[in-house]
């Protein structure tokens, strides 16, 4: 058994202390992705996830600056920003872009300083590639139970507040007609998206976290309109592209141009396309023989 699995896995995987460390980050956080950015798609809010993610940068690069881990940052400016698109004002989809675009412009500025003050001004080396690509293998275990509760606390608004939030995604008139604090479920799921956004951008980097919250999600309700079961596939798909590009990413070390091994979000992000890319042309092609999509229940 051990000759036919090491094609595969390179000597050293399960044993690794810090691959252990990024299998269970990973997982963790992709469950979150999914959890988080299905609802994301059907609130039509991947610009306002690309745009934490982004934000997020400048919070990321202040915190290594401090010495702290980048974590802290990426949530406390993610869960700033999106308080102040609130305030600014995201009732509707042009308001929502408005205030998005708006915040986006000012931590942009923000990261460009942190980041330059970074380069030129820290010892700290490598900060600039570990904000915007990540170091999941470098991610320390002290941190595991931090990534633990910021997942909790995640999922548990999005589920706590499902009805509500499912009803004021599809139709905000609706839910406001039957009495849904609409304002209070669009800032308890900021919040989730904010702190998704940011255990992402940990994880593989802040330039390339969205693809893990809505690659899985959007390629999910291709499949099924139901949102439960939209969640659970996001889920899945995020776990298998991120344990597949971890391992991807071990094996890469012997390849060309040897001994530096790839970036593990390069491969969770070509995993996260490709499975899009496979489900979205398999319903079209069902669609033009005329049969129904997989996805026609009712969420």
């Amino acid at each position: 058994m051990a000759g036919s699995l090491a094609p595969v896995f390179e000597p050293g995987f399960f044993s690794s202390s810090p691959v252990h460390v990024a299998l269970i980050v990973g997982g963790v956080v992709a469950i979150v992705s999914g959890v988080v950015g299905t609802f994301t798609v059907m609130r039509g809010q991947a610009f306002a996830g690309h745009s934490l993610a982004d934000i997020g940068t400048a919070g990321g690069s202040a915190a290594f600056l401090v010495g702290v881990s980048p974590l802290y940052g990426f949530v406390t400016m993610n869960l700033i920003a999106a308080g102040a698109m609130e305030l600014i004002g995201i009732r509707r989809p042009r308001g929502r872009d408005l205030a998005t675009g708006i915040v986006l412009g000012a931590a942009l500025g923000l990261a460009a300083l942190f980041l330059y003050l970074d380069t030129t001004h820290s010892s700290t080396t490598g900060a600039t590639i570990n904000v915007l690509f990540g170091s999941i293998f470098e991610f320390p275990s002290s941190l595991v139970p931090v990534i633990a509760t910021f997942s909790v606390v995640a999922t548990g608004i999005v589920l706590l507040s499902y009805r509500p939030l499912l009803l004021s995604s599809l139709s905000p008139d609706l839910a406001a007609a039957r009495g849904v604090p609409v304002r209070l479920v669009g800032i308890g799921y900021l919040v989730s998206l904010a702190v998704a956004v940011s255990l992402s951008a940990v994880t593989i980097g802040a330039i390339l976290s969205t693809a893990l919250l809505i690659g899985p999600a959007a390629a999910a309700l291709r499949i099924t309109k139901r949102a439960p079961l939209a969640m659970a596939i996001a889920a899945a798909a995020g776990v298998a592209a991120t344990w597949l590009g971890i391992l991807l990413a071990y094996d890469s070390y012997d390849w060309a141009p040897g001994h530096r091994g790839w970036p593990v979000s390069f491969f969770v992000v070509t995993l996260v396309f490709a499975f899009y890319l496979v489900i979205h042309m398999s319903i079209g092609r069902s669609h033009g023989h005329g049969h129904p999509s997989v996805g026609t229940g009712a969420a």
